[in-house]
C-alpha cells in the first residue's frame, strides 16, 4: 500500500494507439547549450518556439511534447560523449539532446499526491510540480489529486486505470494511478508550437 508520498513522475508503460506495440520509442529533441533548468527522468517537456526542448512546468495548463527519459551531450569539461539520466541546468554543450517518449497515445504511471478513489476514474487531472532529486536523477512530480480531479476539458490528463497490486491499492493514501493525455499534447495541437 502507498501510505507515504514517494512520487517519482511520470512512467511510461504502454500505449493507446491502434497497433497496440509499444517499444518505448524515443525521439531525440534538442536541449539548447546552457540551458539553465534541472529536467529529471519522468518529467514532462515540451518543445519551445526555438525548437529547442524545456521542462513543462504547466500544472493545469501542462502542454507537453513527451516525457524525458534521459539525454547525451558532450561533456565541455572531459570533452567525452555523456549519457545521463538527467540533465543537468547550464550545461555547455551545443551537441545536447534529450530522449523523449513523444507517443501521444502514452499510458503513463504516476502517484497522486492524496487518495484516488474508485469513482476517480475517468476524471481529468492536473499536475503538482516539484523539484526532482538530484542525487538520483529522477522527477517527483505527482498527479495533482487532492484539487483537480474533474470533468474540466482543459486538464491535461485523464485517469484511465489504477495501479492495483502489493505497493498500492485503489483509495489507498497515494494512490498509483494510470494516465493518457487529455487536453494540450503538441502533436495533436493544431496550431503548432
Amino acid at each position: 500500500m502507498a501510505t507515504s508520498a514517494t512520487p517519482y513522475g511520470a512512467r511510461p508503460i504502454g500505449t493507446l494507439s491502434a497497433s497496440g506495440s509499444y517499444t518505448g520509442k524515443v525521439q531525440h529533441l534538442k536541449i539548447a547549450s546552457a540551458y539553465a533548468v534541472n529536467i529529471f527522468y519522468g518529467d514532462f517537456v515540451k518543445m519551445a518556439t526555438t525548437g529547442y526542448i524545456q521542462k513543462d512546468t504547466g500544472t493545469t495548463a501542462c502542454t507537453p511534447v513527451g516525457v524525458f527519459v534521459g539525454c547525451a551531450y558532450t561533456d565541455p569539461n572531459t570533452s567525452q560523449k555523456t549519457f545521463a539520466q538527467m540533465w543537468t541546468a547550464s550545461v555547455a554543450a551545443s551537441d545536447a539532446v534529450g530522449y523523449i517518449i513523444t507517443d501521444p497515445n502514452l499510458v503513463i504511471q504516476m502517484q497522486c499526491d492524496g487518495s484516488a478513489a474508485l469513482a476517480t476514474l475517468g476524471s481529468n487531472v492536473a499536475i503538482a510540480q516539484t523539484s526532482g532529486s538530484t542525487s538520483i536523477g529522477t522527477s517527483k512530480n505527482a498527479v495533482d489529486i487532492s484539487t483537480s480531479a474533474a470533468t474540466t476539458a482543459t486538464l491535461p490528463f485523464r485517469i484511465i486505470d489504477f495501479v492495483d497490486g502489493p505497493d498500492s491499492a485503489i483509495a489507498d493514501s497515494y494512490t498509483d494511478i494510470m494516465v493518457k493525455y487529455n487536453a494540450g499534447h503538441q502533436y495533436d495541437n493544431t496550431t503548432g508550437v
